[in-house]
Formats: C-alpha cells, sequence, structure tokens
C-alpha cells in the first residue's frame, strides 16, 4: 500500500501570516467575524449608533411644520419633525399607548399633529399627547409624562444630529472634534458654509457590504491608482496612495490644468464666499465616526451618511451641496456629481467584492495594512474600545487573542 507522506512544513496560510507577523511594514487587520457576526453589529447598535451622535436629517428636508422623516439608529426608529414654533424635534417613533409605529412612511407631512392609526392617542409637534379617546375621563393622566419619548438633537453643518443615549456625549468633542482632529479647528470647515447651501443632487445606494468595510475604503487611497482613474487624473497624489485623511491638515491638491472637481477636470462653479484662497485648488476629507463622511471641495461639499441595517448591507445617502444660487438657476451640476458617483460606485463594488471574503478561513485572522494604511489601524483600535471597553473586554480579548494565533469556536 503507498502511501501519501504528510508534509510537516507549514502551510502557505501560516507562512504568509508568520511573514506578516515579523514585517514592520504590515499591521494586522479586524479578523474577519467583525464583518460578518451578527452579535457584533447588535454590539455595535449599541454602543455606536444608538450612544454616539447620528446624522440623520438634513434640515432644509423638514422645511414646514408639520414635515417629519423616519431615521433607522441602531435598533430604533426615530421620527424627526418641525415643530409649529420652527425648531427641529425628535422622537422614538412609538405611541406611548400599546407601542405602535406612529409613521411607517420614510418621509411626509401632517398638518398639526401626530396620530397613532391603531387607537387614536394624539400628540402635538412637541411631543406632547394632547387627546385620546376618553382622554377627558382619566384626569390623573399627565399629558407630559405619556407624551412622546424626546431624543436628543443637534443642528450642524445644517443637518439634524440626534443622540439615543440617556447622556449623550459631547458633540464639541465626538462630531465637530472630528473637523479639529483632521483639519485643526472647525473654522476650516465652516468656512464651506454647508448650512446655506442647497441640494443639488441626492443619490442613495444599497450596498451590500458591512458599514466598517466602507468607512476603511473611504479612509484609505492604496486602492486609488487601481481603481478611480477619474479621481486620479483630478486629485495625481492620491495615486501615490496616501489619502488626503493621512495627513492631518493637508487637502490633495487639483492637478495641472485641472480647473474644477469634475469628472473631466473641467470648471465647476465660483469659489464657495468663505472658502480661503489656500483651499481653492484642494479637497479635504473628514470622517465622523461612526458613519459620516464630509468631502471639502471649493464650489460645493458632498456629504455620506451611513444607515447600516445589518452586519451585511448598509444604506449610504450622499447630497451634493452646492451655493443656493447655482441650483436656483438651473445650473448643469452633473460634471461634478458625477465625478463622485463614480467614486461611490467604484468604492461600493469593491466592498460588496471583498464582504463574502469575510467569512473565508482564509480571513479568520484578517489582512494586514501596508504603511499608507495604518492610520485605518487607529479606527480599528477606536472600535475595540468602543465595543470591548463597555462589555468587560470580551471582544477585545478575543481579537487579541486571535492576532496572537488562538483559535476559537
Amino acid at each position: 500500500m503507498t502511501t501519501t507522506p504528510v508534509s510537516t512544513a507549514p502551510s502557505a496560510t501560516a507562512s504568509a501570516t508568520a511573514s506578516a507577523q515579523r514585517s514592520a511594514s504590515l499591521i494586522s487587520t479586524l479578523p474577519g467575524h467583525y464583518y460578518t457576526s451578527p452579535e457584533i453589529f447588535r454590539q455595535e447598535q449599541e454602543h455606536l449608533f444608538e450612544s454616539m451622535w447620528f446624522c440623520a436629517v438634513r434640515g432644509a428636508d423638514l422645511a414646514r411644520p408639520g414635515a417629519f422623516r423616519t431615521v433607522q439608529v441602531g435598533r430604533e426608529n426615530v421620527l424627526v419633525t418641525r415643530s409649529r414654533t420652527g425648531e427641529l424635534r425628535a422622537f422614538l417613533n412609538i405611541c406611548r399607548h400599546r407601542g405602535a409605529r406612529l409613521r411607517t412612511e420614510e418621509a411626509g407631512e401632517v398638518r398639526r399633529s401626530l396620530q397613532c392609526p391603531y387607537h387614536a392617542w394624539t400628540y402635538d409637534l412637541d411631543g406632547k399627547l394632547i387627546a385620546a379617546p376618553n382622554l377627558v375621563r382619566m384626569p390623573d393622566v399627565d399629558r407630559r409624562e405619556y407624551g412622546l419619548v424626546t431624543v436628543a438633537l443637534r443642528e450642524w453643518l445644517g443637518y439634524a444630529w440626534v443622540c439615543l443615549a440617556d447622556e449623550p456625549p459631547s458633540f464639541e468633542e465626538t462630531v465637530m472634534g472630528a473637523a479639529v482632529e483632521r483639519l485643526g479647528n472647525v473654522a476650516a470647515i465652516e468656512h464651506y458654509g454647508t448650512q446655506n447651501l442647497a441640494l443639488g443632487k441626492r443619490i442613495t445606494y444599497d450596498v451590500r457590504a458591512n458599514w466598517k468595510l466602507i468607512v476603511e475604503n473611504f479612509m484609505e487611497c492604496y486602492h486609488c491608482a487601481t481603481i478611480h482613474p477619474e479621481l486620479t487624473d483630478v486629485l495625481p497624489e492620491f495615486a501615490d496612495g496616501y489619502a488626503a485623511q493621512y495627513y492631518v491638515g493637508h487637502g490633495a491638491e487639483f492637478g495641472e490644468g485641472v480647473k474644477g472637481f469634475t469628472v473631466d477636470g473641467s470648471e465647476g462653479f465660483g469659489r464657495l464666499p468663505e472658502v480661503a484662497e489656500d483651499q481653492g485648488r484642494r479637497y479635504y476629507a473628514i470622517t465622523v465616526k461612526p458613519t459620516v463622511f464630509i468631502n471639502l471641495v471649493p464650489d460645493h461639499v458632498i456629504l455620506h451618511r451611513m444607515f447600516p441595517l445589518s452586519e451585511d448591507r448598509t444604506i449610504v445617502e450622499c447630497d451634493w451641496l452646492y451655493a443656493p444660487e447655482v441650483v436656483e438657476s438651473g445650473a448643469d451640476v452633473s460634471k461634478s456629481v458625477e465625478l463622485f458617483h463614480r467614486v461611490n460606485a467604484q468604492d461600493f463594488e469593491a466592498c460588496e467584492r471583498t464582504q463574502p471574503a469575510m467569512a473565508s478561513r482564509a480571513y479568520r485572522r484578517g489582512g494586514v495594512l501596508v504603511p499608507t494604511e495604518h492610520h485605518i489601524g487607529m479606527f480599528h483600535e477606536w472600535l475595540i474600545g468602543m465595543l470591548g471597553g463597555r462589555d468587560g473586554g470580551s471582544l477585545h480579548r478575543r481579537h487579541l487573542d486571535e492576532r496572537a494565533g488562538e483559535t476559537h469556536p
């Protein structure tokens, strides 16, 4: 009988892993289960999306009193509306009587109040209970106590940011602080006057990938020369693999002969009024953890909001914002929209290509980051801290064990 000898040499996978561990140029990523585990996604919902500030709605979309939009924030559905006195308000989209959802549509408008279609409990636009069948026979019912559950709300850059936490973290430190961390000061982003801009185009993308893959992709440009020919034509330095976010305060400069941030490098629109001259031919990118990307160019702003729905599905809503006179004049914005739409499509295709591999045994211990991607490691450490620090460290310990080569069921 002939037997096939069993090799005692390390496998190719083990050799590659050992080589990566020895290389100072490569650092490890998160293991694959961070992108496929429903349990990890549940913890992200609890400790990130439901605990941090979440960019929910563009304020101008709710132009009149009674206009509303419903938004999924973690496991909760939030109703954002404009009150009769003009302020934005946010509530859990739940009737206080028997828990029916008040509004099931994504957007709409009511005249004066929000009425539950189940038992007709009715609330004013400030959330107070104002009517219910036989309510006058229950004088002991406190109409404010049984009003809608309020959600904290702040407005910045023309958007309503909501937070479900009982004690929200500092907005200045966690949201505005992202601009300071990236650009050096808040003024650098406020010069773009985003809150005064008009919506030129909105595209919604349904991405079959984990939200973290989208964040990681946005943070690096190692892939730019491979999949973004239009972008690297406009921003040639991106072809070298260094993303704008790799350098604090750095904005990628337009290429020689490029006149605007457009798909063919042709002229865009006039520089926004308060944008500094030294920002006049540069692109800046900001990640506001966990789910917002802000892109700044001289004549417009592009803002992405992610709505993670499951461990392998993310809705991304992308707004292109221009000076009001540009939109009101009916100017053709298609060339500037097309540039980043192509970037989005290329990026999201790459993320969808990557998602299935997260469940592969080849990615059980993760992959590696090259030097131009090392800053993504800081995002991973932040994530581990947010999750592990709040659940006794079990996820953190598991991650460290896997980096050390231990196996887990």
